[in-house]
């Protein structure tokens, strides 16, 4: 028939072509083969999994079809299905197989690169994690870090090595025996070493032999993660060392002379931003030098906590040398998220304070025996001490303080996922949030009424606000209420956020988002993980906040029967897996 004469007619021309494009390619030069060339003759080219292309392609043909048919459509290959004009779905490919985990976990991590390239962050590295067998892995997630962006400062402890020395320097001379006439080495005041002429002279050595090993082998790693590529300098970092800050004594305390004992006194800021602008890491070590020349061992947890509210980081981290975490006692649930004021609170039930020239004081005596006990724990007062150096560097500035185990991959895990893997320490951006009371009706009402007038709020009386003023929530400024949110909880773990207003003379600047946040982690707290919201003009901004809108039927029951059909607003709900989900959107509008 004329179907098959026309089929038979295509294939003889494509024939004619490809034996011309074969005669084309006999006069083409080759590439020079070499050892390690891939023979064309071994290559070729398969569909995905053998594709189900081909498959509907074959289905086709007729089965009805005579042989003479079936093998003319044969000769013909199989019609091209559009998969963007077609429903048609290509089968997954084998290498792909295992992958999504990976994508999905990479896609997640793209908000928390972007929030934290161009950052500021301190490390604080302990000597004792240099004889960790997971210390060069730990280089290649610092070296990870400068690659995505962040500028770095390292600060290097080594209080373990300078203990090895003086111990073997005692045993060899039989010091354990005197009468402690000297005092030198001796660690005073929990943190604070005495460093007399010969502890100093230990204090150099093994502060450049923790520098220069720190250097060496994060040298390594910058290479591997940067690379020496042509024309792009940007990509090749080096490790800066130098005199970043000064030092001075900290003199006689309590009739003990601290000698060669001192602390921070001024941090170069500019000489370290200098550094970061060749793209460069800064590294410091516990040596710090006075103007007069003379040097001083300082206590390397305060450096960096110093350090880091000079030069105006981000975020300080500080590497546990114990394994430990925080736990409810209740639920038995991990806590990860602490703000200042529980920082604060729980420094003072275990009695820690942090005092200002940078030793730590631990009341080991208290009233309590299962504090004392849980003093006694090494991991435990280590990790409490690192708590109260957090609270050093917020208090100067610094945003957030992580205290990280030492985990293989624990700092890529704490940076760059939502769920994290340390104890997060933040500055509490929801200061000046309180609960409403009677005397805030009017400022509430005030507030509130321009919006009323042009129809973006539902009207609320003076009376309608006095006797729901429990479930409002007003952020102040010098005692004026600047913005406003209602909190109301139904059941099925479901909670309404409304009457969201900020003052038009204090937009901009986050107080939105902060009562937002805030009304937030108050519904989890309270049990409510789906959090609603009705609105008629402002569905764009709650959507830009991870709300998505659903229909009135995903409501609680008593909130349906409460709708108005007639405004017909619309619903917009968030559901909150935890903290932690709070703590990414935190960091997202925190740092606009």
């Amino acid at each position: 028939n004329d179907e098959i004469t026309a089929a038979r007619k295509t294939t003889s021309t494509t024939q004619q072509f490809s034996r011309a494009a074969v005669a084309a390619g006999a006069t083409t030069k080759t590439t020079k083969r070499t050892i390690l060339s891939i023979d064309p003759m071994s290559i070729d080219i398969i569909p995905l999994k053998k594709g189900k292309a081909a498959e509907e392609g074959a289905k086709g043909i007729d089965e009805d079809e005579d042989e003479d048919d079936a093998s003319v459509a044969s000769m013909n290959p199989p019609s091209f299905i559009d998969p963007i004009q077609s429903n048609h779905k290509f089968s997954k490919w084998e290498g792909l197989a295992n992958t999504g985990n990976f994508v999905k976990m990479f896609r997640g991590s793209a908000s928390y690169i972007a929030n934290h390239r161009g950052t500021l962050a301190v490390y604080h590295i302990p000597g004792e994690l240099l004889a960790w067998e997971g210390f060069p892995g730990l280089m290649d997630d610092i070296a990870l870090t400068w690659l995505l962006g962040m500028k770095i400062v390292l600060v290097a402890g080594c209080r373990h090595q300078i203990d090895l020395r003086l111990d073997d320097i005692d045993n060899e001379e039989g010091n354990e025996g005197e009468d402690g006439a000297s005092l030198g080495g001796r660690v005073m005041m929990s943190s604070i070493r005495v460093t007399d002429e010969e502890t100093l002279r230990v204090v150099k050595e093994e502060a450049g032999f923790v520098r220069f090993e720190i250097e060496r082998r994060l040298a390594r790693s910058l290479r591997l993660h940067g690379g020496l590529v042509k024309g792009s300098e940007s990509l090749i970092g080096n490790v800066v060392s130098g005199n970043f800050y000064s030092a001075q004594p900290f003199g006689v305390v309590d009739g003990i002379d601290y000698c060669w004992t001192g602390f921070p006194r001024k941090v170069e800021t500019n000489r370290i931003h200098q550094v970061h602008e060749t793209n460069d890491i800064v590294l410091l070590t516990s040596l710090g030098v006075s103007p007069s020349g003379e040097i001083f061992n300082v206590n390397s947890e305060f450096l960096a906590a110093t350090v880091a509210g000079s030069i105006g980081a981000s975020k300080i981290i500080y590497f546990n040398v114990h394994g430990t975490s925080f736990q409810h006692k209740m639920t038995g649930k991990p806590v990860q998220n602490l703000r200042v004021s529980d920082a604060k609170n729980l420094l003072a039930h275990y009695k820690t304070r942090i005092h200002p020239k940078g030793f730590a004081l631990v009341d080991l005596d208290g009233d309590s025996p299962q504090q004392s006990e849980t003093l006694r724990t090494p991991g435990s007062m280590e990790t409490l001490i690192k708590v109260g150096y957090s609270m050093v560097a917020l208090e100067k500035g610094v945003k957030r303080a992580h205290i990280l185990a030492p985990e293989n991959g624990a700092l890529v895990q704490e940076l760059y996922t939502r769920d994290g893997c340390g104890t997060l320490i933040s500055r509490d951006l929801y200061e000046g949030i309180r609960r409403g009371d009677v005397n805030d009706v009017s400022g509430i009402y005030d507030l509130i009424e321009p919006l009323v007038r042009m129809g973006t709020l539902v009207e609320r009386p003076k009376s309608q606000l006095e006797k729901d003023i429990r479930s409002y929530y007003v952020y102040t400024r010098d005692g004026l209420i600047v913005a406003t949110g209602q909190l109301k909880r139904y059941e099925g773990g479901f909670a309404e956020i409304g009457c969201m207003v900020v003052s038009k003379d204090y937009r901009r600047g986050g107080r939105g988002d902060a009562m937002l946040g805030y009304l937030e982690r108050l519904s989890l707290q309270c049990g409510a993980k789906k959090v609603f919201v009705l609105s008629t003009q402002t569905m764009e901004w709650f959507v830009e906040r991870g709300f998505r809108e659903v229909p009135v039927e995903s409501l609680p029951p008593s909130r349906q029967a409460l709708y108005n059909k007639k405004r017909k607003s619309k619903i917009y709900m968030k559901e909150i897996d935890g903290d932690r989900d709070l703590d990414a959107a935190e960091l997202w509008w925190s740092n606009k």
